[in-house]
């Protein structure tokens, strides 16, 4: 009669998990103690919106507003082959518009903003092909 050694193989393997849970434990905790996801910034909620003229030779990009437009410092906006009308007021007015002529009509163009906040920061409220 032979006698079967399959019993080893099974204390083996609760060890080798019991460490592994005991790893991932500690560096979920690790985590929480030093704090290693307090860094990241709060993103903002401002708005623009990029419409086309009827004839398809404008871009208008509008400043919508938003839950954080008292923080608005100022806004800047480009647009990919096209002249820009006038500056934006610094801080913008909700309803505020520029334009950018001079686009053949039928073409898409790349129309971006960033709004730059009274703490310093800054993010990218538009990106949209108009």
């Amino acid at each position: 009669m032979t006698k079967s050694k399959e019993d080893a193989v099974s204390p083996v393997i609760g060890v080798i998990l019991m460490v592994a849970v005991t790893v991932i434990l500690a560096a979920v905790i690790a985590a929480f103690v030093f704090g290693m996801g307090s860094n990241i910034g709060k993103t903002k909620v401002v708005a623009m919106t990029a419409s086309r003229s009827a004839d398809g030779t404008a871009i208008f990009v509008t400043y919508q507003g938003g839950q954080d437009h008292p923080s608005v410092a100022s806004v800047g906006s480009t647009c990919s082959g096209g002249t820009q009308s006038a500056n934006w007021n610094s801080p913008p007015n909700v309803g505020d518009s520029v334009s950018y002529t001079g686009l053949t009509a039928g073409t898409k163009y790349h129309v971006t903003a960033n709004a730059t906040f009274n703490d310093g920061t800054a993010q990218v409220i538009l990106d949209t092909y108009v």
